[in-house]
């Protein structure tokens, strides 16, 4: 581990599931969330996610414990000021990321790195933000972060060399699989993604098949270990809407067009898995 202290920056799934892949690696981590009560449920969500793998994946009670003795919380940035790596894991928009950036660089050590775990917003947008852009990257994992083995290391035009070896080296010690990519709206899974999902809406609005339907058939047809539906509520809508409108804004393609029933869905609070309802309903 060639970071010793990790900040977290996000009270989300994603900031909880990076601060677990990171504390296994062995890293000190802190993560930064807006509340005392969200600080709270993120630290919870680490007990129940390290006692499901004590039960079911083999891990001993004793690593368990090593395991959350490195993770603290906080709401205070300045808690940050010595951690040699700090990922921002925040909601995808840029206006929120740039003000988290400008606080980030009043309090963090000039030789520390800072990820934006973005998954369509321009890094480079953000490292201006900055007093040492060649020190900012992207570092995008993927949701669950404990389970899914890819992570996109997005390479703005400001960043060093040494900034990207460093985050990839990261990345391989908390065992995952990194792919360096251009900073482009989408990066690939994106970009590729989105479209698909969109369309899989589309042909809901228009009465092709049923959800169940659809997603079985991609399942069954294609392969898939989930179909597109299950996916989006996943994913969450709202973050869904968002990377869509990223994605037209960036492309002015078609493809990217949100759905109107998408829009209408998030409107609704039909956010998907965490919101309890959203394609399917998950609070049975």
């Amino acid at each position: 581990m060639n970071f010793q202290k990790v900040g977290v920056v996000g009270s989300g799934i994603m900031g909880g599931g990076i601060a677990e892949v990171a504390a296994t690696a062995g890293a000190t981590v802190i993560l930064r969330s807006r509340t005392l009560e969200t600080a709270k449920t993120l630290l919870e969500g680490l007990d129940k996610s390290l006692a499901k793998k004590v039960i079911k994946q083999g891990l001993s009670p004793d690593e368990a414990t090593s395991i959350r003795g490195r993770v603290s919380a906080t709401v205070d940035f300045n808690e940050l000021a010595d951690c040699d790596l700090i990922i921002e894991s925040v909601v995808e928009d840029l206006a929120i990321k740039k003000r988290i950036f400008s606080e980030l660089d009043r309090v963090m050590k000039p030789d520390a790195i800072l990820a934006t775990n973005t998954s369509t917003l321009s890094v480079l947008a953000l490292a201006t933000m900055i007093s040492h852009p060649e020190r900012v990257c992207g570092l995008h994992f993927f949701n669950p972060a404990t389970t899914m083995t890819l992570v996109e290391i997005v390479r703005p035009l400001s960043a060093s060399d040494e900034t990207i070896e460093a985050v990839t080296e990261f990345a391989l010690a908390c065992g995952k699989e990194p792919v360096e990519v251009k900073d482009q709206a989408g990066f690939i899974v994106n970009a590729l993604l989105f479209p698909y999902l969109n369309h899989a809406i589309r042909l809901l609005a228009q009465e092709v098949a049923t959800i169940e339907g659809i997603d079985l058939a991609m399942k069954g047809g294609c392969g898939f270990p989930m179909g597109p539906f299950a996916l989006l509520d996943l994913v969450g809508l709202d973050t869904s809407l968002a990377i869509l409108d990223a994605l037209h804004l960036a492309f002015d393609d078609a493809h990217f067009v949100p759905e109107p029933l998408l829009r209408q869905m998030v409107s609704d609070g039909r956010l998907g898995r965490k919101s309890g309802v959203g394609f399917y309903d998950y609070r049975q």
